[in-house]
């Protein structure tokens, strides 16, 4: 019996719930898989897997068992990637994930001069404003926006950013500049999904403690950009993150007002598994992305200062 080969298939069993989707996963017969699992329990005269109709469930054995398989499985991969070269030339797939307007505007130009810097990496990039489980979508990094919950990850720092109250001068002009969070009770406000209707705006003022208000938002829309281009159209005034209207502000089409009121920045990280030994691949976009974002990021909150926004 291979046992590594058995390993390789209990292992698929489990991940895929049946035989027959772990068959159809490694291009394997169905009474083959079965075989060798029954095989891998006859060598260990122990029951790993409760077979059903519907889906394979593990034994106590079992779960000790599979979660030392992939250990193993893991150290054989990393062993053959080390053998061919991948830690010693920067090859291979990357994956990767951010969220949408933060990966359009920041991670796909970095992604893509980084490209153009190393022709025998790929990228596959995954934009989402839902946090994606590096582990069971086998992602590589990730980046992270907001405070990281404690994790075995591992997190290197790029930048800040801010939540910022906006509206377009012609609104203000037409309707005056509130002066503090509860003036905005006598405002048009914009919103987004992000901050429903109801979900209080968050602010911290310097010194004092941290308060909310629940303005009255005559228009709620699905994403952050239509939210910003009805700010700028006279709409009302919106809640959004600084690099998503970093540009508006600067060209003059959007100002800032309450900024003494601003809660604390908010940190952006890049986010790994930690690993005894990084695939060069990973740790050389790592070390290409870092200073640019950083750059970027810091390019970002100069334009909020600009001269055209005071």
């Amino acid at each position: 019996m291979d046992r590594l080969e058995a390993m390789s298939i209990l292992v698929a069993s489990v991940e895929a719930g049946s035989f027959s989707a772990a068959g159809r996963r490694l291009g394997v017969p169905l009474p083959t898989v079965s075989r060798k699992v029954a095989e891998l329990e006859a060598h260990l005269k122990t029951q790993l897997l409760v077979r059903s109709t519907r889906k394979l469930a593990l034994t106590e054995a079992g779960l000790t068992y599979v979660a030392a398989c992939k250990r193993i499985l893991e150290q054989v991969d990393e062993a053959e990637i080390q053998a061919t070269g991948e830690y010693t030339v920067p090859r291979g797939t990357l994956t990767m994930t951010a969220p949408i307007v933060f990966g359009r505007l920041h991670v796909v130009p970095v992604v893509n001069d980084f490209l153009a810097h190393f022709a025998q990496i790929s990228v596959q990039l995954t934009l989402s404003d839902h946090t994606i489980n590096m582990v069971d979508e086998h992602i590589d990094l990730a980046v992270r926006v907001g405070e990281l919950p404690d994790s075995t990850l591992i997190a290197t720092k790029v930048g800040e950013i801010r939540r910022v109250v906006c509206g377009s001068p012609d609104y203000f002009a037409a309707h005056g500049v509130p002066k503090t969070p509860e003036d905005l009770a006598d405002h048009m406000c914009v919103t987004f999904s992000a901050l429903a209707s109801g979900m209080p705006w968050i602010f911290s003022p310097s010194g004092k403690a941290t308060r909310s208000v629940r303005p009255y938002c005559r228009l709620k829309i699905n994403t952050a950009e239509s939210a910003i281009d009805a700010a700028i159209a006279g709409v009302g005034v919106t809640n959004v993150f600084s690099y998503q209207v970093a540009r508006a502000v600067a060209d003059g089409k959007l100002r800032l007002i309450l900024q003494d009121y601003e809660p604390d920045p908010i940190p952006v990280h890049l986010v790994h598994a930690g690993q005894t030994l990084l695939p060069l691949k990973l740790r050389r976009f790592t070390e290409f992305a870092t200073p640019r974002l950083r750059k970027s990021l810091t390019a970002d909150l100069a334009k909020l200062s600009s001269p055209k926004t005071r």
